[in-house]
């Protein structure tokens, strides 16, 4: 059952449903929200908030994309290095029966 979260985002305030069990994942995603809207904004205090907001996300949207390549990259190279080896045992297992 999701329970009322307060987060702090650029000094406003909004009011968040989450479980909780996802309630510290929630708090860390709203701290690096933050965090980014006010490097974005930087010391211009007039920059409108929809503004900041879209290129926070634009940029996440970014990272995570960038993250789940690597990953993906990762995953190819394990499941080749994998198969190499497969073969070497299967090989190795061939020589080792016919003795």
């Amino acid at each position: 059952m999701s329970e009322p979260v307060n987060v702090k985002i650029l000094d406003r305030e909004f009011t968040v449903g989450v479980e909780p069990d996802e309630r510290d994942s929630l708090m860390a995603a709203a701290h690096l929200l933050d965090a980014r809207m006010r490097e974005i904004r930087g010391n211009n205090k007039m920059a409108a908030l929809d503004r900041v907001a879209v290129l926070a996300a634009l940029n996440l949207a970014h990272e995570l994309l960038q993250s789940k390549n690597v990953d993906q990259s990762h995953d190819q190279e394990m499941v080749r290095t994998l198969g190499e080896m497969n073969r070497k045992l299967d090989g190795l297992f061939e020589t080792l029966a016919s003795r």
